[in-house]
């Protein structure tokens, strides 16, 4: 990417997700926070797979700079999964009571209603853009990417441009989702911007889960979660998730087989994920010291190597500390031009219809492998 196009995606983010900047900020003693999350020797993490916006390096330089034990539970579990597990682990100070999660943006208000989560604001809380995190510090956040399909070329020879091309004859047994549309939020999205793509939106679901009825009654649909193993396998060949995912896929498979990535013409969808701190954290300290590490410049820019716009990434153009490779590698604006961003509510809402929904309109269950 060109040099000014740092200052595209600068422009496009303030517009698109409409930046303010809040002043209740206080920074955090780092130095006592440090010591006490030392001390108390580990973090448990849920839901993190390595090549997931580079989670895998975060974790490495994270647990190396401060010599604390990073614990993954269910690298491939979705957000309400996540959510299940802080509720499920109440009274557990054990290993499978997560600090920490990264889920949907749809997911944090309900968290905090629910009172699952607490709230902390890192010392570079002035610099997330007011609508993407709780007032209060109770969810904020982390990055955002653009839906898009994952293509194994070796198994798909002419690839799809757009939704109505997923139901060509050619495709037949192998277009997968990337999640449970039920429960995970990569999932979920995809209905919806299947629905935006048939006329239909975040407000109205329906064409979506329609249009995946009829995926599924031509026989082009599989109903098997798609992870990087089952798209490099044949398995599930054609599937849609974040363009940071399907990129990392792209790589990781180092043109054997050689994977596509490509934006729909029509039905773009963005969304933003969040990050929050578990109300019922065994390791409180631990798990703010993760925030103030990856609201950090260095955590901030390991997402950006992973192909995810961080929250912070009008901060970091502006100051000018993105790395002219990484700024080179990432997604073309034109991406985002066209891309629809919606709201928490119409997320929570789509969710909702979705949920209750997919087993009578679609009627197929997905399951992991």
């Amino acid at each position: 990417m060109k040099k000014s196009s740092i200052a595209i995606f600068g422009l496009l983010a303030a517009t698109i997700i409409a930046v303010g900047v809040s002043a209740q900020t206080k920074s955090a003693d780092l130095g006592a926070l440090t010591a006490a999350a030392k001390k108390e020797g580990q973090l448990t993490v849920i839901a993190l797979p390595h090549d997931w916006v580079n989670y895998g390096e975060m974790i490495q330089k994270f647990s190396d700079k401060y010599g604390i034990k990073v614990n993954e539970l269910n690298p491939d579990g979705s957000s309400g999964e996540e959510i299940e597990a802080i509720k499920a682990n109440k009274d557990n100070k054990g290993p499978q009571a997560p600090d920490v999660i990264d889920v949907g943006l749809s997911f944090g208000p309900q968290a905090k209603a629910d009172g699952l989560i607490a709230p902390y604001k890192v010392s570079t809380w002035s610099t997330i853009p007011d609508a993407i995190k709780d007032a209060d510090g109770y969810w904020y956040g982390d990055y955002y990417g653009a839906l898009a399909f994952e293509v194994n070329t070796a198994v798909v020879k002419n690839l799809p441009k757009d939704w109505s091309d997923l139901l060509k004859p050619e495709y037949k047994g192998k277009v997968a989702l990337s999640g449970d549309p039920r429960t995970a939020n990569q999932a979920i999205m995809t209905i919806g911007a299947a629905a935006v793509a048939n006329g239909g939106s975040f407000d109205n679901v329906k064409p979506g889960l329609d249009f995946f009825a009829k995926l599924n009654k031509v026989g082009n649909f599989v109903p098997l979660i798609a992870v990087p193993g089952t798209v490099d396998s044949g398995e599930t060949p054609i599937t849609v998730r974040w363009d940071y995912n399907a990129l990392s896929n792209r790589d990781k498979s180092a043109g054997n087989p050689t994977i596509a990535v490509i934006i729909p013409q029509t039905g773009v969808v963005a969304g933003v994920y969040i990050q929050a701190i578990s109300a019922y954290a065994p390791h409180p300290n631990a798990a703010k010291l993760w925030m103030e590490y990856i609201y950090s410049d260095e955590g901030q820019i390991i997402w950006l190597k992973g192909y995810g716009h961080p929250a912070r990434f009008n901060d970091l153009a502006k100051r000018k500390v993105i790395p002219a490779d990484v700024a080179k590698a990432l997604p073309p604006a034109e991406n985002y031009v066209k891309a629809v961003f919606p709201t928490i509510a119409q997320q929570d809402a789509a969710k909702q219809a979705i949920a209750d929904n997919w087993d009578s309109t679609v009627g197929v269950d997905v399951q992991k492998k």
